[in-house]
C-alpha cells in the first residue's frame, strides 16, 4: 500500500473521472502503476496474501494512512472515523496526515457529559461513539494533527482509558446524586479538569509544517474537509426506506439521524464507492463467531454445504451433535459456503440483540479468495495484531448481515440513490 503524496495525487486525478468511465480509468491507473510503481497499487493488481487455507488476491486497494492502535480504550469510533477522513484527504490530493483521535475524544466526552447531566442521567455516558461524532467535532471545534495533541499524559505510550472512564462516569453520577437539590455552577469545570488531567489540555495554537494554526484554521485552511459532505447509511425495516431516522443504539448519544435504504442498495453503495476510489467508514457487530480477524484474518457467515461433501463426510456430519457441527463449521480451514443474507435476517438479528453496535472500522478495498468469492478489505484499529498487519477480509455476507451503518462521501453515492434520498 502506497501512502506517498505523489502517488496519492495521481490517484486523486484519476478518481475525478465520471463513474461512466470507470473501466477506462482502471486501464490508465494500471498502466501508470506498471510504468512507475515498484509495488502493486489500487485496481486489479495480483497481490496475493494467504493465511492458512484462505488465499486473497487484491482487486481494489485504496490509499490509507498507517494502522493505529486504540489499545485499552473504547474509542474505535474516533480511530475509524479519522482513518476514513485521512484517506479522504489523500483522495483529495493532500499529503498523508495523522489526525488526533484524542482531540475528537476530548470534545465528544465534554459535550456528552453535558447531555448526560441535562437528561438527569437518563442517556448514555460511556466510551463509545459514532462516526458522526468526528464530523460534529470537525464542524464545531476544528481539528488538530496528532503531533499537536496526543492525549497521553499518564505515562503510557498508547491509550489506556479504563480508570478515566470509571472516574468520569462516577463524577457525573455524583453530580446528579448530590443532596443540595441543585447543581453548582462549576460542575462542568470540574469535569473538564478531569479530562485535562487524563488527556491533557486542548492546544489553543500549534505549529504544523512551519505554519501557526488554531484548531479552526487548521481544519479550514490546511485540511479543507467539509463535514456536510459525509452521510451515514443503514438498512432497517422498522423505519421507512428513503427517509432519515435516529438509529436506536446507545452510542448514538448525539441522536444524529442516518439514511435508511434497502439492504441490496446499501451493498451497491459500498461497491460503487470503492469503484470510484472512495473508502467507507464501517460500523458493525464483531461478536459473531464468524469474526475471526485475529487468527484467520477473516469475517464470514459460514453455512453447511452438504452437496460438496462425499458420502463418508455426510455420514460423519449426520452423526455429529450440535456442538460438534458448530466446531466443524467454524474451523475456517478453507473458503466454504456462506449463508444468503436477507433483509428479514438482518432485521431479526438487530431486533433480538444478536447484531449490536460493537466496533467502528474502515473499508478500503476488495479482494477475492481462491474460489473467486469477493471480500472487503478492512482496516482495523487494534495495531498490527494479525498476519495481515492490522487488516482483515470481511465477506459480503458478513457485511450484509452485521453492518449497523456506514459513513460515505455523498459524491460516492449512485445517482439514483442520492436522488431517492434527496441528497445533493
Amino acid at each position: 500500500m502506497m501512502n506517498g503524496t505523489f502517488f496519492s495525487q495521481q490517484f486523486c486525478y484519476f478518481s475525478r473521472f465520471n463513474h461512466i468511465n470507470i473501466i477506462m480509468r482502471k486501464l490508465w491507473i494500471n498502466l501508470f502503476c506498471m510504468l512507475f510503481l515498484p509495488i502493486p497499487m489500487l485496481f486489479g493488481q495480483d497481490t496475493i496474501q494467504q493465511i492458512g487455507g484462505y488465499q486473497f488476491t487484491t482487486i481494489i486497494d485504496l490509499p490509507t494512512t498507517s494502522v493505529k492502535d486504540q489499545h485499552r480504550s473504547g474509542t474505535c469510533w474516533s480511530f475509524s472515523s479519522l482513518s476514513f477522513l485521512e484517506s479522504e484527504l489523500i483522495r483529495m490530493g493532500k499529503p498523508a496526515i495523522d489526525l488526533s483521535e484524542m482531540f475528537v475524544v476530548w470534545h465528544s466526552y465534554n459535550y456528552k457529559a453535558e447531555k448526560y447531566v441535562r437528561m438527569h442521567g437518563n442517556t448514555n455516558f460511556g466510551p463509545g461513539g459514532a462516526f458522526h461524532d468526528a464530523t460534529w467535532v470537525l464542524r464545531n471545534f476544528g481539528m488538530v494533527p496528532e503531533s499537536a495533541y496526543k492525549g497521553l499524559t499518564i505515562g503510557e505510550d498508547k491509550p489506556v482509558h479504563n480508570e478515566m472512564d470509571e472516574v468520569l462516569k462516577s463524577y457525573l453520577d455524583g453530580v446528579l446524586k448530590n443532596k443540595n437539590r441543585k447543581l453548582s455552577p462549576v460542575w462542568d469545570e470540574g469535569f473538564r479538569g478531569l479530562l485535562n488531567s487524563y488527556l491533557g489540555k486542548i492546544p489553543e495554537e500549534f505549529t504544523y509544517e512551519g505554519v501557526k494554526y488554531n484548531p479552526f484554521s487548521f481544519a479550514r485552511d490546511y485540511l479543507g474537509l467539509n463535514p456536510d459532505d459525509y452521510v451515514e447509511i443503514g438498512s432497517f425495516t422498522h423505519h421507512p426506506f428513503y427517509e432519515q431516522f435516529i438509529i436506536e443504539i446507545p452510542d448514538n448519544w448525539l441522536w444524529e439521524p442516518i439514511y435508511n435504504v434497502p439492504l441490496e442498495e446499501m451493498m451497491e453503495m459500498i461497491d460503487h464507492a470503492l469503484e470510484l476510489g472512495y473508502t467507507i467508514a464501517w460500523g458493525a457487530d464483531v461478536s459473531d463467531k464468524g469474526f475471526a480477524s485475529k487468527d484467520k484474518g477473516i469475517a464470514v457467515v459460514p453455512d453447511t454445504d452438504i452437496t460438496e461433501m462425499s458420502d463418508s463426510e455426510i455420514s460423519r456430519w449426520e452423526k455429529m451433535n450440535e456442538k460438534e457441527r458448530e466446531e466443524a463449521l467454524y474451523k475456517f480451514e478453507k473458503p466454504g459456503k456462506e449463508k444468503t443474507i436477507t433483509q428479514v435476517m438482518r432485521q431479526m438479528d438487530f431486533d433480538n440483540y444478536t447484531t449490536t453496535d460493537d466496533h467502528g472500522m474502515h473499508i478500503v478495498g476488495t479482494a477475492k479468495d481462491q474460489n473467486g468469492t469477493v471480500y472487503y478489505k478492512v482496516k482495523n484499529s487494534w495495531g498490527e495484531y494479525n498476519e495481515y498487519q492490522g487488516y482483515f477480509y470481511a465477506s459480503k455476507a458478513y457485511v450484509a448481515l452485521r453492518t449497523i451503518d456506514i459513513m460515505i462521501h455523498k459524491d460516492a453515492l449512485p445517482k439514483k440513490s442520492a436522488k431517492a434520498l434527496g441528497i445533493k
